[in-house]
């Protein structure tokens, strides 16, 4: 049965909605990333409980391994700022579009080495601000 195609979209934006498993959300979250040689303390594009997309300021190569630590703000339930610290692999590298700065890339990583508990903090956070932006 071939796919119905939103027109709107574009073929890559299709696709991508259509193999995401897990919602994610476009929030500036703080995010602390660690490899072998450069610390980055970056905010998040956009996140879900297996992944994240970020701006760092110096070329990370394809599937380095990081050191994670993503800080979810405090909310009506949680009265302190709550840390995930996990670790995840760069999947997607692209250089920034030249501008004020140079050498800024986006990139996308993919949690590897989370907990589960981790992970359904992070996807009840996801999913609360999905439903907050939904209209009334």
């Amino acid at each position: 049965m071939p796919l119905k195609r939103n027109p709107s979209l574009n073929s890559r934006d299709t696709v991508e909605q259509e193999r995401r498993r897990y919602p994610r959300v476009a929030k500036g979250l703080a995010i602390k990333l660690k490899d072998r040689e450069a610390d980055f303390v970056t905010e998040t594009k956009n996140v879900s409980c297996i992944g994240a997309y970020c701006t760092v300021n110096a070329y990370v190569a394809l599937l380095t391994k990081l050191r994670i630590t993503l800080i979810l703000p405090k909310s009506r339930k949680v009265k302190t700022s709550k840390p995930i610290i996990c670790e995840g692999t760069v999947v997607r590298v692209e250089k920034c579009p030249p501008g004020i700065e140079s050498n800024r890339y986006n990139i996308a990583i993919y949690f590897n080495q989370i907990s589960k508990g981790d992970m359904k903090i992070i996807d009840h956070y996801v999913k609360n601000h999905l439903n907050s932006a939904a209209p009334v």
